[in-house]
């Protein structure tokens, strides 16, 4: 048995290192295009590239791994099936479950890895690759900054002609648009012959020095017609001083909710701190705003209501307790204290669900770190009984089955998450979502080809059609 288990093991083995090194290239090859917009035109080094890519490759294992275990089990058990290898096992008494309790073993060490690796590696890529990304422009600012097109940086779009010095950072021939705080275009234009970038690690300010240059700026009159007036405003300058954050440099993609958030930075025992510190700031905001509330509800100390004799009935319209100037003050009062309370509902209805949905994603990345582990557990035991079924090895059949099932798999998964940001599900069904649907999928193929029953029973969905062809056609047989 030593034997047979070894050989399984490096047959699977082989293939699984193989389908892992290609889907790993491709998915670094979709990273690559992803941040093109961020490498292309800088004149990064190959080190800060290698760097780059570095910081991005641990959060992909999650993608790579599970399909990887997925197509290898099905191309090596579909390969064993197909040379009648799993055959002459059985006719040795060796059955499908005795064959898979080798690479049971492995996928549960493989398991066990991927846990660890999500739960330390993945976490300190992301601080990584995030720092990296917010720092490249300190670490070299005219990176930045590209030579004879415009380069957007923060709230102006600059174009040199040349850059010289150690790092760039001289420029020569630059034209400066500076962006309209109203959103409707470049009001302000700034030419300087030549000029510098100075920069710290210790601070967050970039300094363009310009030297010998023009200032044009739009005149934008109150009226219309009073525009052909006023045209533009003009001015030089021996020496002119930018001051740009640096932050704005490398902008970030808004959509990015690992750039959102520190959830993906974490790992178990620091989400758990987290989680904890989140529900009680929430659980405080919510009894403060009650509280708040409370207090405005009332009616202020000087519209006391008129004192009413004990006993004695109150009228339908309580307003006719009052004089028409004090039904006047009233009213008004009331309609600013309910336009000022929905406001505030509404204000803190948002913040609400911002602060959950904050908490929402704390919960998915903790419970990430378990999925992925499961993961590849769940696709052994869909891949490897799936292959001795279909009896189909090489790369055809099997990775079309395979790229079915991890779409689902991968659908599923994100859909969970995206409805359980938005607390319309608990972020725990959200997360075990794309498990709970495939497990099932898992136990059954796992029965069908332990008991050596094709994927599909076509008896069962002829026999249906033959009655009805016996009645139509009773003579023949």
């Amino acid at each position: 048995m030593k034997i047979l288990d070894k050989y399984l093991l490096k047959t699977f083995l082989t293939t699984f290192t193989t389908v892992f090194v290609i889907l790993f290239f491709i998915f670094i090859l979709q990273t690559i295009w992803l941040f093109i917009a961020e490498l292309a035109g800088k004149d990064l080094d190959l080190l800060m590239i290698v760097k780059f890519l570095a910081f991005s490759m641990p959060r992909i294992i999650p993608l790579v791994l599970p399909l990887s275990v997925l197509l290898a089990s099905i191309m090596t058990f579909g390969d064993l099936s197909e040379n009648y290898e799993l055959a002459a096992m059985k006719s040795a008494g060796v059955s499908l479950k005795r064959a898979m309790k080798s690479l049971t073993v492995f996928i549960l060490f493989l398991s066990i890895v991927a846990f660890f690796f999500s739960n330390n590696v993945i976490p300190f890529a992301e601080y990584k690759f995030i720092n990296f990304r917010k720092n490249i422009a300190q670490a070299k600012p005219a990176l930045a900054i590209t030579e004879g097109q415009f380069s957007d940086v923060g709230f102006y779009n600059i174009k040199v002609n040349k850059k010289s010095g150690e790092n760039g950072n001289t420029l020569t021939g630059i034209t400066i648009h500076k962006k309209s705080n109203l959103g409707d275009g470049s009001k302000t234009v700034i030419k300087a012959k030549d000029g510098e970038l100075v920069s710290s690690e210790k601070s967050s300010i970039l300094q363009l020095v310009l030297n010998d240059g023009y200032y044009y700026e739009d005149i934008v009159p109150k009226k219309y017609e009073d525009r052909s007036k006023m045209p533009f405003a003009k001015s030089t300058f021996k020496k002119y001083i930018i001051n740009i954050d640096l932050s704005q440099l490398n902008k970030t993609d808004a959509n990015d909710q690992s750039i959102a958030g520190t959830n993906t930075m974490l790992n178990v025992s620091e989400l758990n701190y987290t989680l904890d510190s989140l529900h009680k700031n929430l659980k405080t905001d919510i009894i403060s705003f009650s509280e708040n509330m409370n207090q405005r509800i009332g009616i202020p100390k000087e519209n006391k209501i008129i004192a009413v004799k004990k006993n004695k009935k109150l009228p339908n319209n309580i307003l006719s307790l009052y004089t028409n100037d004090q039904k006047s003050k009233i009213l008004d009062l009331a309609i600013s204290n309910l336009a000022s309370t929905k406001y505030s509902i509404d204000a803190s209805n948002t913040e609400f669900k911002n602060k959950q949905k904050n908490i929402n994603n704390h919960i998915l990345a903790f419970y990430d770190k378990f999925v992925i582990a499961f993961a590849c557990f769940l696709m052994f035991f869909i891949g490897a009984p799936l292959g001795a079924i279909i009896r189909k090895g090489g790369l055809g059949l099997p990775i079309i089955f395979a790229v079915l099932i991890f779409i689902t798999f991968h659908f599923i998964n994100t859909f969970g998450k995206r409805i359980s940001q938005e607390n319309s599900l608990s972020p725990f069904m959200g997360a075990w979502m794309s498990s709970f649907v495939l497990t099932p999928l898992a136990i059954l193929l796992s029965y069908r080809a332990t008991n050596d029953i094709g994927l599909i029973n076509m008896d069962v969905i002829l026999a249906p059609f033959q009655k009805i062809f016996k009645k139509i056609f009773p003579s023949q047989k």
